[in-house]
């Protein structure tokens, strides 16, 4: 009795490592469907092997999720485009940058 809980145990829990789907769309995503699948097909005669795979697989997918959110925190600029981020440095040395005047500012006035 102890292999289906470790079953539906493991299928929890990569469900939960899946990235949210909308609750507007009724369907499932093809990677939900494809591990229903499987984990259907498993129930009946379910192998030690690929109870370790999907175990390894689940923890592959919460190493991947804590070293994205790892790698956001500590990486603030990784996303920011190069105007930004130089901008920012200057400031976190006490700087702040010049205002760059367009060619179509009208500047030069006669």
């Amino acid at each position: 009795m102890a292999q289906p809980a470790r079953l539906r145990s493991i299928y929890r829990s990569l469900l939960r490592e899946l990235p949210p789907r909308p609750l507007v769309s009724s369907s499932r995503s093809p990677v939900h469907e494809n591990l229903r699948q499987s984990f259907s097909a498993s129930r009946d005669a379910p192998k030690s092997n690929t109870l370790g795979q999907a175990e390894q697989l689940m923890h592959y997918l919460k190493a991947q999720r804590q070293y994205t959110t790892l790698l956001e925190r500590y990486n603030p600029g990784m996303n920011m485009d190069d105007e930004e981020r130089i901008r920012l440095s200057a400031r976190r040395v006490g700087m702040d940058l010049p205002k760059e005047y367009g060619s179509g500012s009208g500047s030069h006035q006669a």
